[in-house]
């Protein structure tokens, strides 16, 4: 089972578009993929067509079974029937009790505990992060194999990825006296993207300048993108045909690359 975050201190950067389009897309691909909403704004949850709900709270803070919690997203919500789900998409949802988990948890190995528990069922755990840092982050961190960084092309987002990328840096000294080895930084993805604009295409050559061959092709601001999570669909289910899925199965390619490339490296280690 591999852990991939989607994370960035600022809001407004498309980590919930990001986190349900790859945990679907890899569900359709054939995994067995699990959703986990860690924001307060459950945004993911509510893109997948459900109702907020405490699951991430009574998982962590009242230690319920991930029977009582998990939820099975239905393939019509994420997927079309031209293009039928190979896999399976669970959901943890979130509310805004969310909040307090940080309050209510003393140990940071917690989220990393409960996933293990999963390690023969799950294959991909795709965790959707709150902008605002806290404890939870520190524990999420500490659970997670992969990062993946939305930014868009503006300064303020910009300081949100530093900012995230100096907590994931503070996390690791404690991953390391645990023995759970270095998270790796598979991708930073330009969202919104509007190549006829001068800022955006002088911060794109900032970002590939910064961090090289981690910039993953731009993903352009598309009015399909407002529009599937006003339904409650994704890109694949609403408009499976359309430039927004075509960007956003890009997305999931490379994510399939990185754990090709992990399992043909560790079998032939």
């Amino acid at each position: 089972m591999k852990v991939i975050t989607i994370t960035n201190e600022k809001g407004g950067v498309g980590k919930s578009s990001v986190s349900v389009q790859l945990a679907a897309g890899l569900a359709i691909r054939g995994y067995k993929v699990l959703l986990i909403d860690s924001d307060p704004q459950g945004h993911s949850t509510v893109a997948l067509d459900f109702k907020k709900e405490p699951g991430l709270y009574e998982l962590l803070v009242r230690d319920a079974a991930f029977k009582d919690v998990l939820r099975l997203v239905e393939p019509e919500k994420y997927t079309a029937p031209s293009q039928p789900s190979q896999g399976r998409l669970f959901l943890v949802p979130s509310n805004i009790e969310t909040r307090v988990i940080p309050m209510m948890i003393s140990d940071a190995l917690k989220f990393q505990k409960k996933l293990t528990q999963l390690k023969d069922i799950i294959d991909i755990v795709v965790i959707d992060t709150a902008p605002t840092p806290s404890l939870l982050h520190a524990s999420i961190y500490m659970a997670s194999d992969y990062l993946v960084y939305p930014t868009t092309c503006e300064y303020l987002s910009f300081d949100g990825l530093v900012e995230a990328l100096g907590h994931q840096q503070a996390a690791q000294p404690m991953r390391e006296q645990y023995g759970l080895g270095k998270i790796k930084v598979i991708g930073v993805i330009p969202t919104m993207f509007r190549s006829s604009t001068v800022e955006h295409t002088e911060n794109l050559n900032l970002l590939k300048k910064q961090f090289g061959a981690l910039v993953w092709k731009p993903i352009p601001q598309r009015t399909i993108w407002a529009e599937a999570s006003s339904r409650q669909k994704t890109v694949f289910a609403l408009a499976p045909e359309s430039k927004a899925a075509e960007d956003a199965w890009g997305i999931v390619e490379r994510v399939m690359e990185v754990l090709n490339h992990e399992s043909s490296t560790t079998n032939t280690g």
